[in-house]
């Protein structure tokens, strides 16, 4: 079990990086990207199955070397859950009091991309945190 703990460690640093890296880049240049949502969808399932793992080993009386490492472990599914509850707020603060059926076509779309680019830079830069955090995981598992 501790090999496949550390290779799915592996996919959730890969897979966090990539994220962050397709919606920053997306972010920045102001554009949606599909791509994305697809990297940090499977980001998040990454994280939710090492959580799972190493909840899995401390049942079974697995130690890793250094008590920093459940910290480590467990941070990145918070991060995940703080990150969506942003996420899921982004739309509220972007729209405010505007009443958006009464807008014009060319500013419901801007404001839809104003929507996705808020959300897209809460979810990356949590990807970021994440990858960040997953590096430190590893370096205190012992291995």
């Amino acid at each position: 079990m501790v090999g496949l703990h550390v290779a799915v460690g592996v996919c959730l640093i890969a897979l966090n990086a990539a994220a962050g890296a397709v919606g920053g880049i997306a972010w920045y240049r102001n554009l949606p990207s599909i791509p994305f949502w697809y990297l940090l969808r499977a980001a998040q399932v990454s994280v939710f199955v090492q959580a799972l793992l190493g909840g899995l080993l401390v049942v079974t009386n697995h130690e890793p070397s250094e008590g920093l490492h459940y910290l480590y472990g467990i941070l990145p599914l918070v991060v995940s859950f703080i990150a969506e509850g942003a996420r899921a707020d982004a739309a509220h603060r972007e729209v405010g009091e505007t009443d958006y059926e009464s807008l014009p076509q060319a500013d419901q779309e801007a404001l839809a991309l104003a929507i996705v680019r808020r959300e897209m830079g809460i979810m990356a830069v949590s990807c970021g945190v994440i990858f960040f955090l997953a590096l430190r995981a590893a370096g205190t598992s012992g291995l």
